[in-house]
């Protein structure tokens, strides 16, 4: 069996990423005639055409899809291989972390974060993206660099973890609202007017099954997809609002906080990262940036 030409690796990643035989050459800075005849051998190599006419372009095939990640995985970690090992000069750094995050983190742990990161590397900058659901791909794709959530079913196996800190649920109503005084029983927290935050549009949470536990219904009034649109809402209204407590501390200034009269599960906030930014060592001195900041703060209330 003959040798295979590992260089038509870095040929195929170019290639499925641009899905274009004259942009993959004027990447790899060949002529289109050299990049026909590499896709050629590819394509008997792998015995799949991988890209097919459609129209005036190009379009993968099925096992083309299939290798695409696979195959930038395999030419990236080969780059790292054959890269000299760095040592990591902060004052000298010069590069853009993104971070996708819930509303209330940016809040409550933004400014720390950014004077540490300004006093330790003056050329990093920090971009922070609204997280909309936990599907793991963007940090796959590398759109990416540091996610932070709860660890679900979604979030692929490759990936990455290291808990940030613990969290809980807890009520939050404007000050002067009737749950501001007096002891808050289960029943008095269900007879008010709620507020359900869900991204997904669910019409039922944890809070519902632990009254329900009890014989306790409450009516939601209406649901938003975000904790600082419920904090809004609470703020000018008499409806009752339920976020996480760390997550939310900036964000409940001038409210009412108080923990909620039925029995919720705590859970973790954690960042999450690709592995193939496992030895980077910009990346790995962001993670211990991320996880001293959250582990100094409080609850914020």
């Amino acid at each position: 069996m003959s040798t295979p030409d590992l260089n038509l690796l870095v040929t195929l990643d170019v290639l499925l990423t641009e899905g274009n035989v004259a942009r993959a050459a004027q990447r790899l800075r060949l002529s289109p005639s050299a990049m026909s005849r590499s896709l050629a051998r590819l394509r008997e190599t792998t015995g799949d055409p991988l890209l097919v006419r459609a129209g005036r372009g190009l379009v993968p095939t099925p096992r083309a899809l299939q290798l695409r990640a696979q195959v930038s995985q395999l030419v990236q970690d080969a780059q790292a291989v054959l890269r000299p090992a760095e040592t990591l000069d902060l004052q000298q750094l010069v590069r853009t972390f993104t971070l996708r995050i819930r509303d209330g983190f940016v809040e409550n742990f933004g400014p720390a974060l950014l004077a540490r990161i300004s006093a330790e590397a003056p050329g990093v900058r920090l971009r922070f993206v609204q997280k909309s659901d936990k599907d793991s791909a963007p940090l796959r794709d590398g759109s990416v660099d540091l996610d932070t959530g709860v660890i679900g079913d979604t979030t692929g196996p490759e990936v990455r973890t290291r808990a940030l800190f613990q969290d809980r649920l807890i009520g939050v109503v404007r000050l002067g609202h009737a749950l501001s005084q007096g002891e808050i029983t289960p029943a008095r927290y269900a007879a008010g007017q709620h507020i359900l935050v869900s991204r997904r549009g669910l019409d039922k949470g944890p809070v519902d099954e632990a009254l329900q536990a009890q014989g306790l219904e409450r009516e939601v009034a209406t649901t938003v997809g975000g904790f600082a649109g419920a904090l809004a809402l609470a703020r000018a209204s008499n409806l009752v609002a339920t976020v996480p407590e760390r997550h939310t501390g900036k964000l409940r200034a001038n409210l009412f906080s108080f923990p909620l009269p039925v029995p919720t599960p705590a859970f973790t906030v954690s960042m999450l990262w690709h592995p193939r930014m496992d030895a980077d060592t910009a990346h790995r001195w962001l993670r211990g940036c991320l996880l001293e900041v959250c582990a100094g703060h409080g609850t914020g209330a």
